[in-house]
């Protein structure tokens, strides 16, 4: 099968890495599928090992290539939300607004609202960074990234999220943003990380969450009022941007960063 517009195969991509896999040579599983697939034991002593030092890898370009980025502040959201729709719109002017205030902004390079809040940053003069995962369904890195890395595997890619960034902003999003906002609510609660804001924007997305937060689960016992504290909510770019910078100045004087 051919592509109408310039002749060439049409078919699966996969990126992992340096290496670029299409079509038949394309995988159908990831690597984090391998790593976690509990049917094939027989593979643990011969194949675990050498994926060890391929974690290692992983962790040591993250970190020699994002040593050196200005603060900056991890942005999440529905990679199918759509260009003209609000979050992406709310999403592009926070990014701008975020390279505007001095940081840049990570995403997870995809598309939606992750392209919106990259393309916001990039427009703004600001550095624009993508960490992408290898997935079933490739997705590769949007057009408005300026450092991009992609990940195999999704701790590594974590990992990244939170090491370099200043606060987590999350958008309205599915199960992906969702794990990311709830990994980063317990790194704070449990003093895993030094408390940074975490702020959900688009409040009637989130407002059914945050009740569910309030009435069942702090009701219960199962939180306290001081954790529901480590959220805020907002639909105003202005006040989000904001609630970050005097966090990082209350750090700054506090001598933590």
């Amino acid at each position: 099968m051919t592509n109408s517009t310039n002749g060439r195969p049409q078919g699966p991509e996969r990126h992992r890495g340096a290496v670029t896999l299409r079509r038949e040579s394309a995988p159908v599983s990831t690597a984090d599928e391998k790593l976690l697939d509990s049917h094939h034991r027989r593979e643990w002593k011969t194949k675990d090992a050498w994926r060890a030092l391929r974690i290692l890898s992983e962790f040591v370009e993250g970190f020699d290539t994002l040593a050196d980025l200005p603060p900056a502040v991890s942005v999440f959201g529905s990679a199918r939300s759509k260009p003209d729709s609000p979050e992406c719109e709310m999403a592009a002017d926070l990014g701008a607004a975020l390279a505007e205030a001095g940081y840049a902004v990570i995403t997870g390079g995809g598309p939606g609202v992750m392209e919106a809040a990259n393309r916001g940053a990039t427009e703004a003069g600001g550095m624009s960074v993508g960490l992408g995962i290898e997935l079933p369904f490739e997705q590769g890195l949007n057009d408005w990234v300026d450092i991009g890395i992609d990940f195999r595997y999704f701790f590594v890619r974590k990992t990244m999220f939170v090491k370099y960034a200043q606060a987590f902003v999350v958008l309205p999003g599915g199960f992906g943003t969702l794990d990311e906002l709830f990994e980063a609510i317990t790194l704070v609660q449990t003093k895993k990380v030094t408390r940074f804001p975490v702020i959900l924007m688009g409040t009637e997305y989130w407002s059914g969450l945050f009740d569910w937060l309030r009435k069942t689960l702090l009701d219960d016992g199962k939180i306290s009022e001081a954790d529901l504290d480590l959220i805020q909510l907002t639909d105003d770019v202005d006040e989000a941007v904001q609630i970050i910078v005097d966090a990082d100045a209350a750090l700054a004087e506090s001598g933590k960063r």
